[in-house]
């Protein structure tokens, strides 16, 4: 990402970004990944099969809101971390109350299905999600999120991951009403942590593939 000699065109500089190296990005969103879509299942499942079903929903409750805590003071996004606090809670309070294992873990498949919504919807109104989440992984500057290239690239993704949200959200919900919470449980590690990294390293190499082929770019219009 470094450009010749010349006056940039925006009010940045392509070669004023960090080196987007895979080290640096998987070192910055790996943690997170883990700690919210593996631990958590993995720590319900355990106790569950150990304690029963307070002692699971509380201690998975207690291990996402420990990450959270820890993104906070690492200065990640507030208002995504929020929001999947608030649900995590909720989440909980309704799987305490209805004493039903399959209903609290049917309402992450919901929300992955509200998910691909908002994926497309974020595209069709011109402000792509995966945008938002690719900062997890690389520290996107505010003038380079405000560009064309920027948000036709992760508009690109957002379509990808609501297609495969919408899709996962699907099976495992026929897996948990048919096959039960082991079943939904394996289905889950299957379809999510493979899948995941394989879109995420997908989504790295092509966003790093467009990207090194800017000299410069101008907010609001495509890249020379």
């Amino acid at each position: 990402m470094v450009r010749p000699a010349g006056t940039p065109l925006a009010p940045g500089r392509l070669d004023d970004l960090p080196e987007p190296t895979w080290g640096s990005m998987l070192g910055r969103g790996l943690p997170q990944f883990m700690g919210e879509a593996v631990a958590p299942v993995l720590v319900f499942f355990a106790v569950w099969k150990a304690a029963g079903l307070g002692p699971a929903i509380a201690a998975s409750t207690v291990v996402y809101l420990a990450l959270a805590v820890l993104l906070l003071r690492r200065g990640r996004d507030i208002a995504l971390i929020v929001i999947g606090a608030v649900f995590v809670v909720i989440q909980a309070i309704v799987g305490l109350a209805s004493h039903s294992a399959t209903v609290y873990l049917a309402q992450p498949v919901v929300l992955s299905a509200l998910w691909s919504v908002a994926y497309f919807a974020s595209v069709a109104i011109g402000r792509p999600l995966i945008g938002v989440f690719a900062n997890a992984w690389y520290p996107f500057p505010p003038w380079f999120r405000a560009t064309a290239p920027y948000k036709r690239e992760f508009g690109l993704q957002s379509i990808v991951w609501g297609v495969y949200c919408l899709a996962r959200a699907a099976l495992r919900l026929f897996v948990l009403l048919h096959s039960g919470i082991g079943g939904f449980v394996v289905i889950s590690l299957l379809t999510g942590f493979p899948f995941f990294f394989a879109l995420v390293f997908w989504g790295i190499w092509h966003a790093r593939r467009v990207f090194s082929r800017l000299e410069s770019v101008t907010a609001g219009a495509p890249a020379p």
